[in-house]
């Protein structure tokens, strides 16, 4: 029954969010149904194709597809309050998150498979539907973008089938497990944590000193490599050297040249100004009639 009310509130949240998501692509209102069917409801499937777990979810149970169309047309009809909403969208998620995980680790232990498939359905419940939703939106998906989302379905197997083996209810262990995903969700889109970022730059790509000792090591061995590390060494120092003779700080009597300079440079602005002459000149100015 909980898992029932939970698992109805994470399609209504990610309905909402797809909703939103196609609104930013000015899709029409097909298209905005579609793309919250195919969010709220597409993990489930890919889970079910994949494990041979037939009829489908939704296809059991049509109320779902029903709910979750129904809240896209909501968020059409109320978009301009989405953005009031948006912590407790956040919060709603990450409870869905942790559901459909439950549900996709649940799913594969009660079709006989272990603790690999268990987690692989997890991860596909968990985040196959938001996948499919920014594909459709255009974007790449978020979930390869430093997001702790799939991370979170992991630590759920993880968690349900250690406590499972400790010998917990089931009752219980569902709900720990709910309670520790949906924690750890929260804190890492509070503290913005995620996963580790891959950047390949080609030829700028810096290259690790301990990968270059590593590959003097396996291709001309040990006293040729710290031959070799020795001379990088020796070649980085006296380029920091020569780097530092070029950026060497000013002197004292450096400092003095530059202000003489400087004041120089001043007085020779004034004495141009001074001999500015005024037209007509004063002597022109005398001699004409009429002058001073």
């Amino acid at each position: 029954m909980l898992l029932s009310v939970l698992y109805v509130v994470g399609i209504t949240a990610e309905s909402v969010t797809a909703a939103l998501s196609a609104g930013r692509q000015k899709m029409d209102v097909f298209g905005v149904v579609m793309v919250a069917c195919m969010t709220a409801l597409g993990g489930g499937v890919v889970r079910d194709v994949i494990l041979n777990n037939y009829p489908l979810t939704w296809v059991e149970k049509p109320i779902y597809l029903i709910i979750v169309m129904v809240a896209a047309l909501v968020t059409i009809s109320l978009s301009f309050l989405m953005h009031y909403f948006r912590v407790l969208f956040l919060v709603l998620d990450a409870v869905g998150l942790a559901t459909f995980s439950v549900l996709g680790t649940r799913i594969a232990l009660e079709l006989g498979h272990g603790f690999v498939i268990a987690t692989v359905s997890s991860v596909v419940t968990g985040v196959a539907g938001g996948i499919l939703r920014d594909l459709m939106s255009d974007r790449m998906p978020l979930v390869f973008a430093n997001e702790l989302y799939a991370s979170i379905s992991v630590l759920v197997t993880v968690t349900y089938m250690g406590l499972l083996h400790v010998g917990i209810t089931e009752h219980w262990v569902v709900i720990a497990t709910l309670i520790i995903g949906f924690g750890a969700r929260c804190l890492a889109i509070y503290y913005d944590k995620g996963l580790p970022v891959f950047e390949y730059l080609g030829r700028d790509q810096p290259i690790d000193p301990r990968v270059r000792l590593s590959y003097h090591l396996l291709r001309r061995g040990w006293r040729s490599a710290r031959r070799r590390s020795g001379y990088d060494a020796a070649r980085y120092a006296l380029l920091n050297r020569q780097a530092g003779r070029h950026h060497r700080k000013p002197k004292n009597e450096d400092i003095q040249w530059s202000l003489n300079v400087e004041l120089d440079n001043k007085k020779r602005r004034k004495h141009a100004r001074d001999k500015v002459q005024a037209w007509p000149p004063k002597k022109a100015r005398k001699a004409a009639p009429g002058g001073e």
